[in-house]
């Protein structure tokens, strides 16, 4: 049996034994819809564990270093001196191409949409 299945188990049990006590009865929101956070990235057999590490406070490095680049272009936004400015968007770009040869999916550009008109420009 897999790991992620044993504790899938522990889990409904426990919600199964909560629900017979009448300890889910009245919760807050009750009957409205669920917003979920999207996972669609991570693999199937990883989504309980990512889970498990975000409740916990940590990011799995894809989504660190996303946070990362994040930060890093609003800092170049708010940059005057073109010489730090080049070292930024420099590591920034080391930071996506870090990014894109992390993840399994293929890279698309409206991801970056501050590249994308110079990257049509080159291909045209």
């Amino acid at each position: 049996m897999h790991p992620v299945d044993i504790f899938q188990k522990i889990a409904e049990q426990k919600i199964r034994e909560a629900i017979e006590r009448g300890e889910l009865d009245n919760l807050k929101n009750s009957g409205k819809p669920i917003q979920l956070d999207d996972d669609s990235w991570v693999p199937e057999d990883m989504r309980a564990a990512y889970r498990v590490l975000k409740n916990a406070g940590c990011l799995p490095p894809e989504m660190e270093l996303k946070k990362e680049i994040i930060s890093l272009k609003d800092l170049i936004y708010t940059l005057d001196d073109d010489k730090e400015k080049l070292k930024k968007i420099r590591e920034l770009n080391f930071k996506i191409l870090k990014l894109n040869t992390m993840r399994k999916r293929p890279f698309y550009i409206e991801d970056f949409p501050e590249y994308e008109e110079k990257l049509y420009d080159r291909l045209l």
